[in-house]
């Protein structure tokens, strides 16, 4: 699709990113590469995104005053992560352009209305069903079956917030952690995998999409993915077209992730439309898509930097094939051996705290095809 390059931002100038973690690290360090600075909005201290950038503003999210100034100091505004109030980005949007927007803020971050939204555009899902109690639980139940996945409709991520339901002798322990929040039931699929696709979309509604990647998940944290996925190339095309739609409907700008659950053979064409459900949607880059950092022309993080900026979206292809890791906790420990392997990238995203099930770090490796 063409382009509308008129107005791009320049080299020099300033990208706002709301949230400190390792993507803002990431978005930060790719903003430097285009010439651009990076100037981080975070409640932390010492988040690591800050210390590759330009600038940082410790404040609350919802601390108006500060967003303000923030604004007026920057020439666009992206986030890291949803999990930001809406309304305290509501009059910082009115002046310096918010990329991705509310919209797509506000409809990631509750689960309800983010199925709701993917079954109006007839995009496939889990059957779900809401529920605040034990009896509309058992109503939800009536839809989903079991066994199910109960999940906070807000907050949570990396497994967080979510129990899974066995039998209906499960019920009463996961209302207790649910402790009366809004909550979604999801039936679960019979899946064959999981797979990933990261997509780019600008204001002129062009696109560009990375390869499908295949992930593999423990106690709902990502452990390894492997791109390119070893799919039947219907497979790739379908996720496009899906995740394209999601891009579309939204009038999202910047990179989008959609993960989906894969039913039935990898290798096969036929239907293969009917094969893909998606589990989540994510308005921003993605773990799942690290690997682009080595194996892309242009990476996740630079092609989102280039979207909100409103410059040419990049070349997409794998150049070789690679599988990541996650380093979780004490795991990054062994940063020694980890350096030292062959033909093999790390990252550390300098955290200073390790925590079990914490992400602090990845690494990405050259693979032989087939995975």
């Amino acid at each position: 699709m063409s382009q509308n390059l008129a107005n791009p931002l320049p080299p020099s100038s300033t990208i706002g990113i709301l949230g400190g973690g390792q993507l803002g690290r990431m978005l930060a360090i790719a903003a430097a590469e285009m010439g651009m600075r990076a100037h981080i909005f975070a409640p932390e201290s010492e988040p690591p995104a800050a210390a590759v950038a330009h600038a940082h503003t410790r404040a609350a999210f919802t601390d108006a005053p500060a967003l303000r100034a923030f604004a007026a100091a920057t020439d666009t505004i992206t986030y890291e992560f949803e999990n930001i109030p809406p309304d305290a980005l509501r009059d910082i949007a009115v002046d310096t352009p918010l990329r991705p927007s509310l919209r797509s803020l506000e409809m990631t971050q509750d689960r309800l209305a983010e199925k709701q939204f993917l079954n109006a555009l007839h995009l496939p899902t889990a059957p779900f069903a809401p529920f605040a109690d034990a009896a509309s639980l058992a109503e939800a139940l009536h839809t989903t079956g079991l066994p199910a996945i109960v999940k906070t409709r807000r907050l949570g991520y990396d497994g967080k917030g979510q129990y899974r339901l066995r039998s209906e002798a499960d019920i009463p322990a996961a209302l207790h952690a649910l402790n009366g929040q809004d909550a979604i039931a999801e039936g679960v699929v019979d899946f064959s995998a999981e797979c990933a696709l990261a997509l780019a979309r600008r204001e002129d509604a062009a696109t560009a999409a990375f390869p499908l990647t295949e992930t593999f998940h423990e106690n709902g944290i990502l452990r390894r993915a492997l791109a390119p996925a070893d799919m039947h190339p219907a497979l790739q095309a379908r996720a496009e077209e899906m995740t394209a739609a999601i891009a579309d409907a939204l009038g999202h700008i910047g990179v989008l992730t959609a993960e989906f659950f894969l039913l039935g053979e990898r290798q096969s064409g036929a239907n293969a439309a009917a094969r893909l459900l998606v589990n989540e949607v994510a308005p921003r880059v993605h773990n799942s898509a690290h690997w682009t950092l080595e194996a892309c022309a242009v990476s996740q993080f630079a092609q989102h930097i280039r979207a909100v900026s409103g410059w040419p979206l990049g070349e997409t292809r794998a150049r070789f094939p690679v599988e990541m890791r996650n380093l979780l906790g004490d795991e990054s420990a062994d940063w020694r051996a980890l350096a030292a392997a062959p033909d093999a990238s790390l990252h550390l995203y300098g955290k200073a705290e390790s925590r079990p099930g914490r992400k602090m770090g990845h690494i990405t490796m050259r693979r032989s095809l087939p995975a």
